[in-house]
């Protein structure tokens, strides 16, 4: 009897607050065909005319910080935006003003947003039955009761141009466009929030991105407005100018116009079939970006600190990449049923992440399927010249390479052993193969241009492709030495340009780019923009590059010395070799402390020291540092963005290490920060920093 009591008094409490009005405010009219939110039992059709307050009578009821009105208010408003489905945070206006909605629930404050069988969204307007706050500074809504809500007309004023996927991808930035197609996948934004939706028609398939994705659901067949554009994120801008890459093809500022709601299939009939290596190699400037391929890949989930990564590599477990998430992976925790498979993946390519260093697709998976996929044998010597066959080759040779070749290809994924490659010259005056103590050596011999035949076999099937190769040999004519490089005034135009031969040393850090050494033991910075500078670049090349000699400073206003380098660095020509680097020059009789207080002012960025340091690896819950102790107990900062950046050095924490360090000062600094070259070890070897040649 006593719980019987309580539930009517609760019933009863619940109406007077639905029924009753405040005392300020004007009038907000019911309309009794108006769609009601009627996810509750309490009956909302009022006969006379709500009082309600002003956008900007709340934010004065808001007060001081800390604030938390007990009496609740009737808001008539628009709904901006729904910044957080999943709560029902709202931006809303009147004519008076805009305000923040914390939280919004159904007509008696039972049902939160997310849960309401029909609700409101951006554009419509509804009447709210709320608290107001002062939440730290802020002046919001605190809870609305979404009584009553009318959805927005789209209206068609004959700017929108009905036209197919396929057409509206080529469409130029701006064009308005109607497109109609099936919701094929969701994407979400940190906190799970719903953020766009790849559409799929019987021609193309398009990202569009926008609120409207919290109304959809896979499957659904949609009508939508939209302005075409191609979107970057604006710290990449500059980086995707240098690389020719336009961003992601995508649909934006998007009116849903209609929703069928079906379990609809999206077609498949115009998706090409493709490798995941074939992605990763189309040039950035082609516009393939949120089309979808159907691939055979390899699906890895990654366990990070706090954070899942999934990569989805190709038949060879290597060539790959990682797929784009906002929620640190809890947007694909759907994929990990499919964890160490080889699965059918209809796969896309939703952006390029743009850096200094260039542009790498991200991808996109919008549906796995785990067919059991079983390689077939006599696809392995196809497989290996794919794979381990034509990447050996560059298009032009300015020296003899002599360079090892792959015989014999396996694959324990695959499940094969033993598929053999072959090569044969079409001109072998020119390219040459040679067997040298049981292996097979690529060889270049006077200029001209030859075909290269690579063919792969296992078990009678084979498989071949050709590559076409240039020889020229190099003229040994105009250009300087490191050390005449270093001499060149900088900054100073076209006369700043110098061609340069030398040995190719270890990576610098942070930088695309490398070591330069001179037969004397001089050293410079060069550093290229392009990547693909660095394809078949390894430590130990002679090479002849042509840049423009640098004083390197982060602003013009610098007033200390900065960073002597070659940039925008183009390799002439590649001699190859096996050459060790001079230390000819390297300092050796310096403590850490000398090199901790060296004069900013005075240029030590050629200078490379030789010093006894301990490697000490500090792990924290969020990030992992890297410290250099000196013989002398002096800490040495070195430049880097991360202590990944010099993991080379991980092997050796808590030991006492001999390393060749260079002074470097890349951000106008007061003091010199370190990049370890190599370590050097008893036996006079070198373990070196590969960074860049690892990356490409």
């Amino acid at each position: 009897m006593k719980k019987l009591k309580l539930v009517l008094s609760l019933l009863l409490a619940i109406m007077l607050f639905v029924t009753g009005c405040a005392d300020v405010g004007g009038n907000f009219p019911l309309n009794p065909n108006s769609t009601n939110s009627s996810d509750s039992s309490a009956d909302n059709e009022v006969e006379q005319p709500f009082e309600v307050i002003t956008v900007a009578q709340a934010l004065e009821l808001c007060g001081e910080v800390g604030n938390l009105t007990t009496e609740r208010y009737y808001l008539s408003v628009t709904i901006d935006s729904v910044t957080n489905p999943t709560y029902g945070a709202m931006m809303v206006h009147d004519e008076t003003g805009s305000i923040s909605v914390y939280n919004s629930k159904n007509a008696d404050g039972t049902i939160g947003y997310a849960n309401m069988e029909d609700k409101p969204y951006a554009g419509d307007t509804a009447l709210l039955y709320c608290t107001l706050q002062n939440f730290n500074g802020k002046k919001e809504v605190e809870s609305a009761w979404i009584i009553e809500f009318e959805h927005a007309v789209v209206e068609d004023d004959g700017s929108y141009t009905e036209m197919s996927i396929e057409k509206a991808r080529e469409c130029e930035v701006g064009t308005k466009v109607e497109v109609t197609g099936v919701v094929a996948a969701i994407t979400y934004a940190n906190g799970m929030i719903p953020s766009g939706a790849y559409i799929v028609d019987g021609t193309s398939s398009i990202y569009a991105y926008g609120e409207f994705a919290a109304r959809v659901q896979k499957g659904d067949e949609i009508t939508i407005h939209a302005s075409k554009a191609y979107w970057i994120l604006e710290s990449e801008q500059a980086n995707a100018d240098k690389y020719g890459y336009k961003g992601c093809n995508q649909l934006e500022s998007v009116t849903l116009v209609s929703i069928n709601s079906k379990s609809n299939e999206y077609d498949k009939s115009w998706i090409k079939e493709s490798t995941v290596k074939e992605i990763l190699e189309t040039p950035v400037t082609e516009d393939i970006t949120t089309l979808i391929y159907k691939v055979n890949a390899l699906v890895k989930r990654a366990d990070g600190n706090g954070f899942i990564n999934y990569y989805i590599d190709d038949l060879d477990g290597v060539t790959g990449s990682y797929v784009y998430t906002q929620c640190n992976g809890n947007d694909f925790a759907w994929i990990d049923q499919f964890d160490g498979k080889i699965c059918t993946v209809y796969l896309s390519a939703i952006n390029a992440k743009s850096t200094a260093t260039g542009c790498s697709f991200r991808f996109f998976p919008v549906e796995i399927v785990d067919e059991g996929f079983v390689f077939n044998p006599n696809d392995a010597g196809e497989y290996a010249v794919k794979y381990h066959g034509v990447d050996q080759f560059e298009d032009k040779y300015f020296a003899d390479p002599a360079k090892e070749l792959v015989t014999v290809v396996n694959s324990e994924l695959l499940g094969f052993e033993g598929a053999k490659l072959s090569y044969s010259s079409s001109n072998t005056a020119v390219v040459y193969f040679t067997e040298e103590n049981g292996a097979c050596v690529l060889h270049c011999g006077k200029s001209g241009s030859a075909t290269v035949t690579i063919v792969g076999e296992y078990n009678g099937k084979e498989y071949s492709e050709t590559v076409e190769i240039e020889v020229v040999v190099a003229e040994e004519a105009e250009y300087m030495t490191v050390a005449q490089a270093i001499a060149v005034a900088p900054n100073n135009g076209e006369a700043s340009k110098v061609t340069v031969k030398g040995i190719v040393g270890p990576s610098v850090v942070n930088k695309n780019g490398f070591y330069f050494f001179g037969e004397d033991g001089s050293v410079i910075t060069v550093l290229v923009n392009d990547t693909s500078e660095f394809e078949g670049l390894e430590i130990g090349h002679m090479v002849i590059l042509t840049g423009e000699r640098e004083r390197y400073v982060k602003n013009d206003s610098s007033v200390f010395t900065g960073q002597t380098c070659i940039v925008n660095a183009v390799i002439d020509a590649n001699l190859y070799g096996n050459h060790q680097y001079s230390t000819a020059k390297f300092v050796t009789d310096k403590t850490g402390s000398d090199f901790y207080n060296l004069d900013p002012n005075v240029d030590y960025s050629t200078t490379v020291f030789v010093l006894t340091v301990t490697i000490e690896v500090v792990e924290t819950a969020y990030f992992t540092n890297m410290n250099v102790i000196a013989a002398d107990n002096t800490k040495i900062g070195l430049y880097s963005s991360s202590a990944s950046q010099f993991g080379f050095l991980m092997d050796y924490a808590g030991q006492e290490i001999t390393v060749e360090i260079a002074a470097c000062n890349w951000n106008d600094k007061n003091y010199w920060r370190g990049c370890v070259l190599a370590v050097v070890h008893a036996d006079g070897t070198r373990t070196y920093n590969t960074l860049n040649f690892d990356n490409y």
